[in-house]
């Protein structure tokens, strides 16, 4: 299945080095709109989560169908 990420939450508190506000933003830019391939949701937050090194608070996304 695809998955449209329509509102992602990650979570920094755990980063010894603290990301800048730019970075920060630089991160939920490159993630909202973008479209995964994953089994269900519980492998749409561990894809992201391996693609970006951070934890997933919480997520809201859409079904894309083909």
């Amino acid at each position: 299945m695809q998955f449209q990420i329509t509102q992602i939450e990650f979570d920094f508190d755990d980063d010894l080095d603290p990301l800048t506000d730019e970075e920060i933003k630089e991160i939920y830019d490159d993630h909202i709109g973008m479209i995964v391939e994953a089994d269900d949701e519980e492998d749409l937050v561990d894809e992201i989560t391996t693609v970006t090194g951070w934890c997933i608070k919480s997520i809201d996304y859409i079904h894309v169908l083909k």
